[in-house]
């Protein structure tokens, strides 16, 4: 059975990621593989996407645990900066 097409009012456009920035560290987010979420790798933190719109305010957000965050595959592929790990990170 096919999953139903989603109303495209309610899709994350990945073109408006590059005009947004963590809330809390004003850094570069990414977004999850199931694109659920825009992850913050200097704040540790993922902001949930619901029905479209990121929703930036940190009561909103989930802790990230730094296993996680490594296995992110922009920073497998070398697309994002090493310096983008969070402090004492190990990369």
């Amino acid at each position: 059975m096919a999953e139903p097409t989603p109303d495209p009012r309610h899709v994350f456009d990945v073109k408006t990621l590059e005009m947004l920035v963590c809330p809390l560290t004003k850094t570069r987010l990414v977004l999850s593989a199931d694109r659920s979420e825009l992850i913050s790798v200097a704040a540790r933190l993922a902001f949930p996407i619901v029905k479209g719109v990121p929703l930036l305010a940190l009561d909103e957000a989930r802790n990230v645990d730094p296993q996680t965050l490594r296995r992110l595959p922009e920073l497998d592929g070398g697309a994002a900066p090493r310096a983008a790990l969070p402090p004492g990170a190990k990369g």
